[in-house]
């Protein structure tokens, strides 16, 4: 009785227990945000979490946001391949042209030379012998030559070739940017597609494909000028990279000292030299483009005219200024001359449009830019500010600076 009774009251101990316990209480969990109730002021043992439900209209509008910006970013960056994609076209076009434009050069000049030295003896020998074939032949052949003369210094295919070499390096550099760009950032914007059309529009017109007509560069301009590629627009770009920006965006008193000093030095020393030079390279080839077809013209009159010395004498003469104007490429020598005179400029005008920007913020680097100008210069940044200083001095003194600014050419 005993037993049965202490296993009846503990039996019921049991059960009153099972029926006080509490089961813990499970989580509750709604859209997000998260926002958690501490338990202790509802007196459980665990933590209650309860999310803030979002409208969908505003999930909606903050969705169509991201898939419109998604598609602008990845029209531009379509746009900017599709520019690539024509400069690389253009490299190997102009390439391809300057190679022909080169062979031209070396087949017109030994063809022109073969004839006019073929004519020179035929004139010899048959102002000799009185035969008239002899005579005929030599003032054909000499009229020959003298056609193709005015045909071949018209062109300068020297100076054709070297164009196509300048415009290849120059859209070969255009081709290295636009991959920097599309390299260093994250998103393109539409100043970047603005500038790199602009940039493949000027070298297009300063390097044209035309042989004839107003398109093709004058090879014999009253005044010397520097070839002219950069974009009619300039672009006043912000900074490429926003983790290089210092205070004052990497700029001070004495950067833009040294920059404003360098064009100075530009202006005065290397550009003007580069013109004076021009200016006699294009004298000379215009007095060579004229005494050729002038020489060989009167050996093919002093050949049918039965005077053998002179079409001798007129035709050897030719023969070599012939040789001097195309074998030692004096157009090329003159494109050269050009190209280096518009290099300078368009660098005066680089760091000029950059240093008078008055909104530091909206200039490129500081210490970037001087880099840059000290690269294309062939000078380390120390030799930069030396020349800058030298400069300075010999304006206080009152003298020119000695040294050119760029090491390079």
């Amino acid at each position: 009785m005993f037993s049965s009774s202490t296993c009846c009251c503990s039996s019921r101990r049991v059960n009153v227990n099972a029926a006080i316990s509490l089961p813990k209480l499970p989580k509750i969990r709604f859209s997000s945000p998260k926002t958690i109730i501490p338990s202790r002021d509802l007196g459980l043992t665990n933590p209650i979490f309860i999310e803030k439900i979002v409208p969908s209209t505003m999930i909606q509008e903050h969705g169509n946001e991201e898939d419109e910006a998604q598609h602008n970013t990845r029209k531009l960056t379509a746009q900017l391949y599709a520019i690539l994609e024509a400069v690389c076209d253009r490299v190997e076009m102009h390439r391809n042209i300057g190679e022909q434009r080169d062979n031209w050069n070396t087949l017109l000049l030994n063809s022109i030379n073969m004839i006019t030295l073929t004519a020179t003896t035929m004139a010899g020998i048959g102002g000799g012998a009185s035969l008239l074939a002899l005579k005929l032949s030599a003032a054909l052949l000499f009229t020959a030559a003298t056609g193709m003369m005015v045909v071949v210094n018209k062109i300068q295919p020297s100076q054709l070739a070297e164009e196509q070499r300048n415009a290849v390096r120059l859209f070969k550099q255009l081709e290295r940017e636009i991959e920097t760009v599309l390299a260093i950032r994250d998103v393109p914007c539409e100043e970047d597609v603005e500038e790199a059309m602009e940039k493949v529009l000027a070298l297009d017109r300063a390097y044209p494909l035309p042989l004839l007509g107003n398109k093709m560069i004058e090879k014999f301009p009253k005044k010397f000028e520097p070839a002219v590629w950069g974009p009619s627009k300039r672009f006043q770009r912000t900074n490429i990279d926003r983790e290089m920006t210092k205070q004052n965006n990497g700029w001070s008193e004495e950067v833009e000292m040294e920059m404003r000093e360098t064009v100075q030095v530009l202006k005065t020393k290397d550009r003007e030299d580069y013109e004076r030079l021009g200016k006699l390279v294009l004298k000379i080839n215009k007095l060579l483009a004229i005494s050729g077809p002038l020489l060989t013209g009167i050996a093919a009159i002093g050949s049918f005219a039965g005077s053998p010395s002179w079409a001798v004498a007129a035709g050897a003469l030719a023969t070599v200024v012939n040789t001097f104007e195309h074998g030692g490429q004096v157009g090329m020598v003159l494109e050269m001359y050009r190209n280096c005179a518009g290099f300078f400029m368009l660098l005066e005008e680089s760091i000029e449009s950059t240093v008078d920007e008055s909104e530091v913020e909206k200039r490129e680097n500081g210490e970037m830019f001087k880099m840059k100008v000290a690269l294309k210069l062939g000078r380390s940044l120390s030799e930069l500010r030396d020349l800058a200083r030298k400069s300075s001095y010999s304006r206080i003194e009152g003298t020119q600076v000695e040294e050119f600014a760029s090491k390079l050419f």
